[in-house]
């Protein structure tokens, strides 16, 4: 019985991931590190990849302290012969990889006027072309196979726009669309495609324009938790999203934000 038939009849264990390999790209710090951990959670074995080799060995002694495998490899998704010896490793180590995270990504903020066609280049290479390169190398894979779940890290900037920082913007409003676009090509050869789009989460990189600016007052402010998130918070929608429990969830951008697109005037 294939996999995706599997999933159908009921097979597999409903939000449990065991015998799943998972691969998260940008899987070592933030809210990759944090889809990494929750993952080996719920019983997958992850491969948490980014480009440096320090964070890599990190995490993935986290995940073998959580009695999952894991591989210890180096990526870029500015590079696709990067990705694609990732695959191969994955692959020749535990026979498949089924599920894909897309975490990688940067930002910065200036304006509009003043963004210069580097800095735009830089960043959309990597939010956007990044996210589809890995699609391709390792959605090829999963076609082969039958069965797959990718899972892209959009933001609540692909439904608003966030000040003064419009290549960002652009390039997750575009992962939107590109996750919509490949879950109508690979959704009936077994590959859903969806996306999570986080709202405002404390990281060790925003730590300070969270709580020592106005914009970060702002945040919290339109936030109808009157708090921000934890990046542990995310790992229940990965979850969903990697899980057999989604055989039927495709094309969709879960917002995970406490409420801020929801939000009017809270008071």
């Amino acid at each position: 019985m294939s996999a995706q038939d599997q999933a159908a009849s009921g097979h597999v264990d409903g939000l449990r991931l065991n015998g799943r390999v998972a691969v998260v790209l940008g899987g070592t710090t933030g809210i990759g590190r944090a889809l990494s951990l929750g993952l080996a959670d719920a019983g997958a074995d992850v491969v948490a990849s980014a480009r440096r080799p320090e964070p890599v060995e990190e995490v993935a002694k986290e995940i073998e302290r959580r009695g999952r495998r894991t591989l210890r490899v180096t990526s870029d998704v500015g590079n696709r012969a990067s990705l694609e010896s990732l695959l191969e490793g994955a692959v020749k180590a535990f026979g498949k990889v089924d599920i894909l995270i897309n975490c990688a990504g940067k930002t910065k903020r200036t304006p509009t006027l003043d963004v210069s066609e580097e800095e735009w280049n830089d960043i959309l290479a990597t939010n956007l072309t990044g996210t589809l390169r890995a699609c391709q190398v390792f959605g090829r894979h999963m076609l082969q196979r039958g069965y797959g779940r990718i899972i892209n890290i959009a933001s609540i900037s692909t439904f608003v726009a966030l000040y003064e920082t419009a290549a960002y913007n652009s390039s997750k409003a575009a992962v939107g669309a590109l996750t919509k676009t490949l879950a109508i090509e690979w959704g009936s050869r077994g590959v859903l495609v969806n996306a999570i789009a986080p709202g405002v989460f404390r990281t060790d990189l925003n730590a300070g324009l969270l709580d020592g600016t106005e914009r970060g007052r702002e945040f919290g402010v339109r936030n109808p938790m009157k708090r921000f998130g934890r990046v542990e918070e995310l790992a229940g929608a990965a979850v969903f999203l990697a899980s057999d429990a989604a055989s039927f969830v495709n094309g969709e951008i879960l917002v995970v934000d406490g409420g801020v697109l929801a939000s009017g005037v809270n008071q």
